[in-house]
């Protein structure tokens, strides 16, 4: 039988413009047997009615495992003396994209940390190679640049850029990230969507320091915002890294932001992530069946992958470039879903 408190709560929620965050707070608390069952059961009619039941393929090539930053839960962190260092060549990134169009994806996420060696012209001119080659969307995930770096990469024909928030909480954000601060990552935000990027964001669940009221306000954050696209996972802890002996998060606590976004953002697009897969099973399934709508394979080349260590005992690492496509339909039909193989673009209002 549904829970009545529940289930108003979930309708507030889903109707409001910006919902309370005692609304979200309390939604974020529900255990099993206490009303869990209707949060996750609304987020998926909300996911079916405005999203539907296609789940859109990205594939991800993590270009270079460098990066000039330090922060305290990523294994690439500037820090880590045992990363061995790589950057992909021009050459080998065209080949994973022909691997990934092969294969019948039109969408390739270029990821990397923010390495400094790698040009903006570089990046501009590899998207410009791609797009002269294919009918595929490029989506961009390289940091905190300037608005001259995403003006000239938007112009070279790259639509897309992820670039998660973490966290809204001013001193979270700003003590996990050494010289760095929130305020230069929301001005990163406001630029991409300046510029007419569909832009991506997210969290990581499980931080050292966060609480149910800060990723409430995230949550608030998302809805305000209204980002195309959302990503969101658990905090897996990486031995070397300041956070290495910090619990990972739960991935209960996952797919109730999972759940939760889908309501207060609607159509926005959000991925079961990877690190969702990394845990003590694979809980991709799960977030499908509670709201999310996109499955990112892997086609970074093989000798690669395994060094773009960003967490420990990320999955399917050891299998060979796009492997995974091959086990995407199963997923999605295990989650009473189909794999859509079209581009992909923003279901929200162009703006």
């Amino acid at each position: 039988m549904a829970n009545e408190v529940v289930q108003k709560t979930l309708q507030r929620v889903f109707n409001a413009k910006i919902p309370s965050i005692e609304d979200v707070e309390f939604l974020l608390t529900l255990e099993q047997g206490q009303g869990l069952e209707d949060l996750y059961a609304f987020s998926q009619k909300v996911c079916d009615e405005f999203v539907g039941k296609g789940v859109l393929l990205r594939g991800i090539i993590e270009f270079s495992n460098y990066c000039k930053n330090a922060c305290h839960y990523c294994g690439l962190n500037r820090n880590n003396l045992n990363v061995n260092r790589y950057r992909m060549s021009q050459e080998e990134i065209l080949k994973c994209v022909d691997h990934i169009y092969s294969k019948g994806v039109r969408t390739v996420v270029l990821q990397s940390g923010e390495d400094p060696a790698i040009s903006v012209n570089e990046i501009a001119k590899i998207v410009e190679q791609i797009m002269q080659k294919y009918d595929i969307a490029i989506t961009l995930s390289c940091g905190e640049r300037s608005k001259e770096d995403y003006k000239l990469w938007k112009n070279a024909g790259v639509q897309r850029y992820l670039l998660r928030i973490e966290s809204t909480d001013e001193f979270l954000y700003n003590s996990l990230h050494d010289g760095m601060l929130l305020s230069n990552r929301l001005r990163c935000l406001k630029d991409l969507r300046d510029l007419g990027y569909q832009v991506g964001s997210g969290i990581m669940v499980g931080l050292k320091g966060q609480t149910v009221k800060s990723i409430a306000k995230d949550i608030i954050f998302f809805g305000e915002q209204n980002f195309d696209m959302m990503g969101i996972g658990p905090f897996i802890a990486h031995n070397q890294t300041p956070l290495a002996n910090e619990p990972s998060g739960k991935a209960e606590d996952v797919l109730k932001v999972v759940a939760l976004t889908r309501i207060v953002t609607k159509n926005s697009h959000i991925p079961a992530t990877t690190a969702l897969g990394s845990l003590d099973r694979d809980y991709r399934i799960d977030a499908l069946k509670v709201g999310a709508n996109v499955i990112m394979p892997n086609f970074t080349k093989d000798e690669y992958k395994v060094l773009y260590e960003i967490y420990p005992n990320k999955r399917c690492i050891n299998e060979p470039a796009g492997a995974c496509v091959n086990c995407n339909e199963a997923m999605a039909k295990a989650a009473g879903k189909y794999i859509d193989y079209s581009i992909g673009h923003s279901l929200k209002p162009i703006k």
